[in-house]
């Protein structure tokens, strides 16, 4: 396009040229046909126009400088002037070519519109007067452009964001903050930093120099729920309450049915109401004094059911919501005063204690503390409990009755050790095996133990410093300062100490077993397993007697002891073979002793330290202890064995064989007399085949005669059966059909009955339903409207007759007969026969 001569422009098109000679470029709009000289140089375009359209804007950099008219200056050069770096907004307008130098930035746009509740935040970048507004701006002012409307944007303004408003609900507040010393919509004066809330429902559109926090919703109050604030700096609140910094307080539905918190109330939380039933009540800690409001710090109130309150700041309950003590009649309260307070007639004093019996309900006040709610414990004459005098600390033993503790008395608990423990659990049921010694027993009742038959138990009281002594059958209680003494035995074989712990020493009589070592006379070790038999002899009444049975702690291994030592002396005085002979008369000998006038071995052996009697041995076994004394020992009896096995060998063979001999001879004697039998036998059998034929020919043409006479009298016998089955079937069949018959006349005469009272009920019926209507139209018109429509015929009649001149007249068709007898009597105009 440059290179061309003619240029020819279009409509709304436009070009540079540049004027070599001069340097400078002008521009050329069209329609038009231009002619380029030879130093002219087109160096833009053709180029369409700028249109910016209605509502639209376009921005212009380094836009040329016009004058008053809006001509384009020039300078002397006759080059166009700029404002270099610098823009200008133009509007809607005719198309405008764009001058050397100026450049459209950006596209051309519309205008922004601004919706409603909605605005422009805008900042000035560059000091400007605002005619629209009549303000001078600064730059870095800020202010709004609210909506509706549109925008007309400019060059000293800055677009900074959109602001839309924010809606506020029913029972919501918008909250907000100063960024700057302002005032906000209403009026009120803010300082930077300020929050406050706006509550009017609606849109809001912040202020330029406001910031929207939060949306703060607001609480429902209830009549069952209040809401707990704390105020965080000096204010006044919604309800002009005047809140120093720190102090709380409660709303409830009283106060308000909805409540949104201020800036400066913290909510600390939802409290829920505290009901109290006529069977509850409830101790305030701390109550607040309804006059001043404040907290009684270190107060108690008692409140009582029924009431409904809730609990103030500051305040909280001891112990929550608790039941009214319902006494019975076995009942009662423990209490005690933990302040001095007058109840009554009566001054109780810090300390004391009282009891409250039933039945009856009861309620503390709060100088009382319940100590406990005690029973009357029923005590059978074999139970008891260990009651304890807190003042003077002396202790009793309470059984066989009911006893509720008195105010200066507590249970005791009695501590056993821990064998007694085990030993008495031992003596438990099976169900309460397994439990811990310890944990199985309630330490207030009084121990008790069941002495077995024929037994002894021994009670020590550490208080009297004196034992006694129990003969079983017997139940034991123990008193406060009674201990049992446990026996410790020796067990085991061969005896050991300390194996068997009891309670109850049996008196027998019982056996114990001991293994003894014992050594002969030419050295050879035998180890004896004996028994005793054992029992004691007491005199059940003398004390005395039952005392000396536990003189001897572990009477078992003494008396093992000492029979052992016996034994082996006596043993050691005797050979080998003569103890292996003669060992029973030898252990019994050394027991037992010899009876020096008689010679004889006795049969007892006492111990007078505890009566212990010991009235049998049993020498159980006899087992050598050295290897080579068994082997011997056992070679020799196997030898005796062998012996005595060979010789009951010979004689066993030899009654064998004398056996057999005697059997072989009784086998062929009765071999002989079974063919004798046999023979006789055969000859019997003969004749009996013989005679069989016989009567085989003879009874079958018997047989054969008697089965054809049979065979006809059953024939006719069946003929007979069948005939009076058929005449029972035919009579049957009749009396059916005749019982049939009848029945049938019988429902229909029935139904036709039953049919006829129907229709008679349903005539009845009908003609007292229409004597009723009948009835009731007679009763609805009336007897004189009846009386009227009776008389209405005939006086129309004659009113009609007197009209014509006629006397009378007679309409008939001529088919129906007139009874004309009375017609006489009517002419004569109905003379009355008494004139």
């Amino acid at each position: 396009m440059s290179d061309q001569s003619v240029i020819r422009i279009k409509p709304y098109f436009f070009i540079h040229v540049l004027d070599n000679n001069t340097n400078v470029t002008r521009v050329e709009v069209g329609p038009k046909t231009l002619t380029r000289q030879d130093h002219e140089k087109v160096v833009l375009g053709p180029d369409p126009m700028v249109m910016v359209p209605p509502r639209h804007y376009c921005v212009i950099a380094n836009p040329v400088v016009c004058d008053d008219d809006g001509a384009p200056v020039t300078d002397e050069h006759g080059q166009y002037k700029l404002r270099h770096g610098d823009e200008e907004i133009r509007f809607e307008q005719d198309p405008f070519p764009l001058y050397p130098g100026e450049k459209l930035f950006g596209k051309v746009s519309p205008l922004q519109v601004v919706a409603p509740n909605s605005a422009l935040r805008l900042r000035c970048i560059r000091d400007f007067d605002d005619t629209e507004a009549k303000v001078k701006r600064v730059a870095g002012d800020e202010w709004l452009f609210e909506g509706p409307g549109t925008y007309k944007p400019r060059v000293e303004v800055q677009v900074v964001e959109i602001t839309r408003a924010s809606i506020i609900k029913p029972n919501q507040a918008l909250r907000l903050r100063a960024r700057k010393a302002c005032l906000d919509r209403t009026g009120v004066e803010r300082k930077a930093g300020e929050e406050w809330l706006v509550r009017q429902s609606g849109a809001y559109l912040p202020g330029v120099d406001e910031e929207v926090i939060e949306t703060v919703t607001s609480f429902v109050l209830t009549e069952k729920k209040a809401l707990h604030l704390k105020a965080l700096k000096t204010f006044v609140d919604e309800f002009q309450k005047e809140r120093k910094a720190g102090e709380e307080w409660l709303v409830t539905s009283a106060d308000s049915e909805t409540h949104i918190p201020d800036v400066y109330e913290q909510v600390v939380g939802e409290v829920k109401i505290t009901a109290l039933n006529n069977r509850q009540y409830c101790v305030v800690i701390d109550p607040i004094d309804e006059q001043t409001g404040k907290p009684q710090l270190g107060k108690k109130q008692l409140r009582k059911g029924e009431a409904t309150f809730f609990l103030r700041p500051g305040e909280s309950l001891e112990n929550n919501i608790q039941s009214v003590y319902v006494l019975a009649e076995e009942e009662a309260l423990l209490l005690r005063a933990k302040e001095a307070f007058k109840s009554g007639d009566t001054i109780h004093e810090p300390g004391d204690r009282w009891m409250v019996y039933g039945p009856s309900d009861f309620v503390p006040p709060v100088q009382v503390e319940v100590v406990e709610r005690r029973k009357a414990i029923p005590l059978d004459e074999n139970e008891g409990i260990y009651v304890r005098d807190i003042k003077t600390g002396k202790i009793r033993m309470v059984h066989g009755q009911s006893y509720m503790l008195k105010p200066n008395e507590e249970l005791w608990a009695k501590d056993l050790p821990r064998a007694v423990e085990d030993l008495l659990l031992k003596e438990r049921t099976d169900a309460s095996e397994g439990a811990p010694g310890v944990d199985g027993r309630d330490k207030t009742r009084v121990v008790t133990y069941r002495a077995p038959h024929n037994s002894a138990v021994q009670i020590y009281d550490y208080k009297e410093k004196k034992s006694r002594v129990e003969l079983g059958p017997e139940l034991i209680m123990l008193g406060p300062d009674e201990h049992f003494t446990v026996i410790s035995l020796s067990g085991d074989k061969p005896k050991r100490p300390h194996v068997i712990k009891a309670l109850a020493l049996s008196l027998g009589p019982d056996f114990m077993t001991d293994i003894v070592t014992v050594e002969t006379s030419d050295h050879a070790r035998l180890s004896l397993k004996l028994s005793y038999n054992w029992h004691f002899e007491i005199d059940r009444v003398s004390e005395d007697d039952k005392a000396k049975i536990f003189q001897v702690p572990d009477f078992v291994g003494d008396s093992c002891k000492a029979i052992a030592a016996r034994v082996r002396g006596a043993v050691a005085a005797v050979s080998f073979d003569n103890f292996h002979k003669h060992s029973a008369h030898i252990i019994r000998q050394a027991v037992f002793g010899v009876d020096g006038g008689k010679g004889a071995t006795n049969n007892r052996f006492t111990f007078p330290q505890n009566n212990l009697v010991i009235t049998n041995i049993d020498i159980q076994s006899v087992e050598p202890v050295d290897q080579r004394t068994r082997d011997s020992l056992q070679k020799s009896v196997q030898l005796a064995i062998e012996i005595t096995t060979k010789s009951q060998e010979a004689s066993a063979r030899h009654e064998a064989e004398r056996l057999e001999q005697e059997a072989r001879g009784r086998l062929e004697r009765q071999k002989i007399n079974d063919e004798a039998e046999a023979e006789k036998a055969r000859k019997e059998l003969l004749a009996l085949q013989a005679q069989s034929a016989a009567v085989e020919s003879t009874g079958s043409a018997t047989a054969e005669a008697q089965a054809r006479a049979e065979a006809s009298q059953i024939e006719g016998e069946a003929s007979v059966k069948q005939a009076q089955l058929k005449a029972e079937a035919t009579k049957i069949k009749a009396e059916a059909e005749l019982l049939q018959l009848k029945q049938k006349q019988e429902a229909e005469i029935e139904h036709q009955i039953k049919v006829n009272e129907l229709e008679l009920a349903r005539a009845r019926e009908l003609a007292t339903i229409e004597s009723a209507k009948f009835k009731k139209t007679v009763q609805s018109i009336g007897a004189d409207t009846i009386k009227s429509i009776a008389q209405a015929g005939p006086e129309m009649q004659a009113k009609l007759l007197q009209g014509l001149g006629l006397k009378g007249f007679m309409i008939t068709d001529g088919q129906s007969p007139i009874n004309l007898f009375n017609t006489a009597q009517g002419l004569l105009g109905g003379v009355n026969p008494s004139r």
